[in-house]
Order: structure tokens, then C-alpha cells, then sequence
């Protein structure tokens, strides 16, 4: 049997307040446990919620950006369970009415087409604490610092067929939430993470199968992982003549398998009800405006930019803007290359920038080479004071913090790129005294030998010859 699968992702983005969406206790990451948790955090007695307005701007910002509805007249409601490092015993959120409604993002396909997922909404809640099951010796420790930071739940429609749309989708969140500014998008430290809901269904069969939810993963390889190891362990489990249980299940990264955590809630089970304590939200036009003129360039329309304005490639320019700190350093490299060649800039920042970044682990932000640097190296590719050879050299140096410049480097190291037509003559006189054999042989026909001849060339100027000349003055010389 033909198996479809039906993938709709929850993600969680913690947004990127001073303070907490109904508190003012700071959200800094890192502080030591439960110091950054003040009574209304902790669900003392006869304290009130106040609801932070910038936690309400960064949803608007998102609900624009996604083409959503955006609900005039939002109500919070209380999410009622029982878990420790809950202290109220239940969580502020919304459910029937949320701050965004429908909405659309589209993805790139690994073969170039586009794909619309829809949104379901995004909608503001509160953050719970964290449980600590080690160094307690059989118990449980709570740190209580996250409760109450403030969180914008993405709900998807279950509109992706693959582990690799899902994860193309997610990382398309990822890059906006970072582009609006609302997010630091930061997975190790929890905040941005996702839930994933899996179902299949025989192919072309309407109605949806039995859904599972793969809970809180934090990185695109495991989201990936997971999705793909409970498609397996479904479909498996449905040709053995067995049947897929609704229920939460936790991915074990390390083993490569999905458990059952509980069985799945339903809105009911926590009996939600509207919060006595918070006024509905009305959003009023002229301030859903003034957020929608404060929007930066969005990623496609920067990517399109890219394309029309500086021809590159729909490819390139997807990966220049897939975060915005790449994208902001590729138009830094621009400026400090004169604005000579956008191709050129998109070259080397895709492959040799991104090369040494991904093999040294880093981020784009946390790159050795500066913008001006790169781009000042550029400059001496363009005007020929360097090779293509000589400035990867040039590159690595800088990479290592051998100077400050490609000039200083240049000059240090004595790697000025010789253009002088009679230096290079004298060179190539040389190398085909040297090499009379060969050059019998490529007179017989055997022009292969032309690149040994360059090569030579090459060698005995060091890399520094202009590789053009050599060709050009080559040519002639060996024709007699």
C-alpha cells in the first residue's frame, strides 16, 4: 500500500521582551534558578496580571508579515493542568479568539518550486518553568526564571507531506521571527522550538489518520529525524494489523526512536475559560498601521531584490537571505567591494566564507573575517593586484588573524600578482627550455599538454603571475 503523510507543525517563539508578558521580572537567559521569578510569575494570592504591550506588537508584526487576519477583539483564557513547574495550576493563553488568525507562508522545494503552507494562527501565551531531573538524586528540581516569559504559539495547517517540507517550513519561520526582530531564534537555549503532528493515511484517501504528537525538539536535524522515524514506526505498526493511538510522544535523540509520554489532550481536558483577570485585547486600525510602516524588508522580498537588482540566481540569492545577519553581511561586502560584482560577493561568502564557518562550527555572526575585510579583498581580486590563488591564501590569513587588511597582507607577504608581459615571457621562455619534449608533443597535436605548460608557469612565479596573461602569452609562445 502507497502511504501519504499528513505533517502540521506548533511552534513556539519566545519573543523577545525585556520583561514578562504579564509581569515585569526580567526574561534574561542564564540567571541562576528561580532568581528572575517574582508573586505574579509564582501565582501568589491576590496579585494581578498586567499584559505587556510589546509582546502584543511583535504578534501583530508576525500576523502582517504571514498575511493573517488579525483579531480585533482577542480574549485570554486559562489552560487549566497540574504539572510542578506550573505554580498557578494553570497557564494564561488563548483559544477561541486569538491575536492572529489565518494566514500563508510559501517554502522552497528542493526541485526550485514553491509550496503555500497555511497558517492556523499564532496566539500569545505564558511560558511554564522547567523541571530538572539530574543532580537530585531521584527527586526533581523546578527553576520557576521561564515561567511566565512570553510566547507566540505558531499553529500550522496540516499542509506538509515530508520530514524535509516540515523542515524547510520551520526554518522559514525561524528566519522571519529573526527578520521581525521578535525572536532570537535561539534553539539551544530553548527559544525556539517546535511540536510536530504526524498522522498517515493510505494515498488518496480523504479523511486523516490517527495523529501523534512529537513534543518540544530543538534542532531542524532532529525535527527532521523524528518526523521520519514515527512516519516508519506508524506505518509499520498499521500493515502489522495494529492501530495508531492518539497520545504525546518524546523523541530519543540518542536512540533514534519515539516514546509514548501521555495520552493526547484535547481543548476540554484542560477546561479552558476565559481569564477574569485580563481585559479582551482590541487592536485599533491606526495602531495595526503604524506597526505595518515599521516592517523591515521581509526575506522574499529581499531575495527578490536580489534577484532583479543584482541578477543573481534564485539559489544564491535564497541562501543569502535565509538569515538576515547573512543577508545584511553580503550587502556590507557590496558596499566595501565598490559594488564592483554581486556574483562574485555571492560566491565567495556561499562557498568559502560558509565553508570555513560550517567546518570551524560557527555563525555568521560570529565570523572572523569582517564584511570591510572580505570585501577590501575583492577589490584586489577585481583590479587584478591578486589572483583567485593568492587571495584564498589572503582569505586564510585573515581567517587566522594574520592582519589587519588584504593590503597589509599583500605587502607582508609579497603577493602582489606580477602583470608585467616581460616578466611573464622571460618565465615562460624558461619553462619551455626547460620542457622540450612536452613541447614537441603539443606541437604534434597534443594540446592537452597546455595545461601542464600553465601549471609550470604557475609554479615558478609562485602563484603570482596573472593567470589571464600566462594564458594569452602561453598561447603564442608555444604556436612558434
Amino acid at each position: 500500500m502507497e502511504w501519504e503523510v499528513v505533517i502540521g507543525l506548533e511552534i513556539h517563539a519566545q519573543l523577545a521582551t525585556k520583561s514578562k508578558i504579564f509581569s515585569g521580572a526580567p526574561t534574561a537567559y542564564g540567571a541562576e534558578p528561580n532568581t528572575q521569578a517574582c508573586v505574579v510569575d509564582l501565582g501568589f494570592p491576590g496579585v494581578l496580571p498586567v499584559l505587556n504591550k510589546e509582546a502584543v506588537t511583535m504578534a501583530i508584526k508576525f500576523g502582517l508579515a504571514v498575511d493573517a487576519e488579525l483579531t480585533q477583539r482577542s480574549v485570554f483564557a486559562r489552560k487549566n493542568y497540574f504539572y510542578p513547574d506550573l505554580p498557578k495550576g494553570y497557564q494564561i493563553s488563548q483559544l477561541d479568539l486569538p491575536i492572529v488568525g489565518k494566514g500563508h507562508l510559501s517554502i522552497e522545494l528542493d526541485d526550485g518550486s514553491e509550496k503555500v503552507i497555511g497558517i492556523t494562527r499564532a496566539h500569545l501565551e505564558e511560558d511554564a518553568g522547567k523541571s530538572m531531573h539530574g543532580d537530585f538524586h531521584g527527586q526533581t528540581g523546578v527553576d520557576l526564571n521561564r515561567a511566565g516569559t512570553p510566547l507566540l504559539e505558531i499553529v500550522s495547517e496540516p499542509d506538509m507531506r515530508s520530514a524535509k517540507e516540515a523542515v524547510a517550513y520551520m526554518k522559514k519561520i525561524h528566519s522571519l521571527v529573526q527578520y521581525l526582530e521578535i525572536c532570537d531564534g535561539n534553539m539551544q537555549e530553548g527559544s525556539f522550538r517546535c511540536d510536530s503532528n504526524v498522522s498517515v493515511r493510505p494515498k488518496g484517501q480523504k479523511e486523516y489518520g490517527t495523529r501523534t504528537e512529537l513534543k518540544n525538539i530543538n534542532s531542524f536535524r532532529n525535527v527532521e529525524r523524528a518526523i521520519n522515524i514515527e512516519i516508519e514506526r506508524q506505518i509499520e505498526l498499521i500493515e502489522d494489523g495494529g492501530t495508531v493511538v492518539q497520545e504525546t510522544r518524546l523523541y530519543d535523540a540518542d536512540n533514534n526512536v519515539t516514546r509514548s509520554m501521555r495520552s493526547k489532550e484535547e481543548a476540554n481536558d484542560y477546561r479552558y475559560f476565559p481569564d477574569p483577570d485580563l481585559l479582551p485585547v482590541v487592536l485599533e486600525p491606526e495602531l495595526i498601521e503604524e506597526i505595518r510602516a515599521s516592517l523591515p524588508e521581509l526575506p522574499n522580498a529581499k531575495r527578490d531584490r536580489f534577484v532583479s537588482d543584482m541578477s543573481l540566481s534564485l539559489y544564491d540569492a535564497s541562501v543569502l537571505t535565509s538569515s538576515r545577519e547573512l543577508a545584511n553581511y553580503f550587502e556590507a561586502v557590496l558596499v566595501a567591494s565598490n559594488n564592483q560584482d554581486p556574483k562574485q560577493c555571492a560566491n565567495w561568502i556561499i562557498t568559502q566564507l560558509s565553508g570555513a564557518l560550517n567546518k570551524a562550527g560557527l555563525d555568521i555572526t560570529e565570523t572572523p573575517i569582517s564584511a570591510e575585510q572580505l570585501g577590501g579583498l575583492l577589490v584586489r581580486i577585481s583590479d587584478n593586484t591578486i589572483s583567485g590563488k593568492i587571495a584564498k591564501q589572503i582569505f586564510d590569513a585573515l581567517w587566522n588573524g594574520e592582519g589587519d587588511d588584504t593590503d597589509s597582507i599583500i605587502e607582508a607577504k609579497g603577493l602582489k600578482q606580477v602583470t608585467d608581459s616581460a616578466a611573464i615571457e622571460t618565465l615562460i621562455d624558461e619553462v619551455i627550455a626547460n620542457n622540450q619534449a612536452q613541447l614537441e608533443q603539443y606541437r604534434a597535436g597534443k594540446e592537452q599538454l597546455f595545461g601542464f605548460f600553465v601549471g609550470q608557469v604557475m609554479k615558478m612565479s609562485k602563484g603570482k603571475a596573472n593567470p589571464a596573461q600566462v594564458n594569452e602569452l602561453l598561447k603564442a609562445k608555444l604556436a612558434g
